[in-house]
């Protein structure tokens, strides 16, 4: 199968699969944008992200905090929005605890940033130490509330926080010698100040969450003996499709359109920046191999924002169910083509886009 990149964005295809066992061809194009300063209008990067084609994390993976997540789920129901950066004191004055803020069309989300810090223990009781300063802060599940209880000596008794297996901060067992100096979380709900080390407090951060932890679990399906002897390598019959989202639940939102109001509150050394999203409308067209085609608009269900880095990305998706296989797709065309380049498809002829690309194609076949 041919892919038509007629985009000046990044563009890749992969397959996908149904619990009923139905093939897919997903279709993915992302395109990287300047991050604009207040008052401008964005515009394409002239270096293009890649395609993610494997989970990235901060340190290890499975034990610390997703950052990027694989360009090529088959589908998304809703928009993923994530960030990955920092928290900047307002005009680079050092902060002992700031508020931060993401709007993204009706979508917002706010929450502290507090200084490095630790627990205070001792065979009384518990209580948060003093925030050192700081003027850039990481936002991180690493940062976030969170994180597994291990010390014990005794396996049955070791915990984990499972909505943040790999933050910092949760403690299960009070041990002086456990607990007294443990690093505490750098973020926290703005009216719910972290206290206790084993509180159910909501972890605070805008990356995606990982596939194992118990908001996207629970949608993974049942993976049983019965499973393992009757259904694999399909996916069980309870498999929900909400497990591709890669954003927690408070940043998932209807597909973008393009045109919503982006704003980043404390989190670009700007203190507040704002700007609209591009109109971007991706055609995708699927040319089958028996005759006839199926036309698609690509759902804009991945934004990225990397204020850090200076850009963001915008990630399209077309999903194509197959009858058998990919063999009945002969070509997929992304993007927009001029009427010539649809002509000459019509009558069965070669599109060159100028008359000095047909002179170099002739040099080269002269027969």
């Amino acid at each position: 199968m041919e892919l038509i990149n007629a985009t000046k964005m990044q563009a890749g295809y992969t397959m996908g699969m149904e619990p009923s066992g139905r093939e897919l061809l997903v279709v993915v194009v992302k395109g990287t944008f300047h991050l604009p300063k207040n008052g401008e209008s964005p515009r394409l990067h002239e270096i293009q992200q890649p395609m993610v084609m494997a989970d990235t994390f901060t340190d290890e993976p499975g034990l610390s905090a997703p950052v990027l997540e694989v360009d090529f789920a088959p589908r998304k129901h809703r928009c993923d929005v994530l960030f990955v950066g920092s928290a900047h004191a307002p005009g680079g004055k050092p902060v002992t605890r700031i508020p931060v803020g993401l709007k993204v069309g009706a979508l917002t989300k706010s929450f502290a940033v507090v200084g490095p810090r630790t627990w205070r223990a001792n065979t009384l009781s518990v209580s948060a130490g003093d925030p050192a300063p700081f003027v850039t802060q990481p936002i991180s599940y690493d940062l976030a509330f969170g994180g597994v209880d291990n010390f014990h000596e005794d396996p049955d008794k070791h915990h984990a926080f499972m909505a943040n297996p790999v933050g910092k901060g949760f403690h299960k067992h009070l041990n002086t010698s456990w607990v007294d100096g443990a690093p505490m979380p750098n973020t926290e709900e703005l009216n719910n100040s972290i206290t206790a080390t084993d509180g159910n407090y909501q972890p605070m951060a805008l990356g995606p969450v990982g596939r194992g932890w118990e908001s996207r679990s629970r949608y993974a399906g049942t993976y049983d003996q019965n499973w393992q002897d009757n259904i694999f390598p399909f996916l069980p019959a309870d498999f929900d499709e909400r497990f591709y989202q890669a954003a927690p639940v408070d940043q998932q939102i209807d597909y973008l359109k393009g045109g919503e109001e982006i704003i980043l509150a404390n989190l670009t050394p700007e203190g507040k920046t704002i700007f609209q999203l591009p109109h971007i409308e991706m055609p995708v067209h699927f040319f089958l191999k028996q005759g006839g085609r199926v036309d698609m608009k690509g759902n804009l269900d991945t934004l990225m924002l990397a204020p850090d880095a200076g850009y963001f990305s915008m990630t399209w998706r077309a999903t194509q169910p197959l009858k058998k296989n990919i063999f009945e797709i002969g070509q997929v065309l992304v993007g927009n083509q001029p009427p010539t380049w649809w002509r000459a498809r019509q009558l069965g002829k070669t599109y060159y886009v100028s008359l000095a690309e047909l002179a170099r194609a002739r040099r080269q076949n002269p027969l």
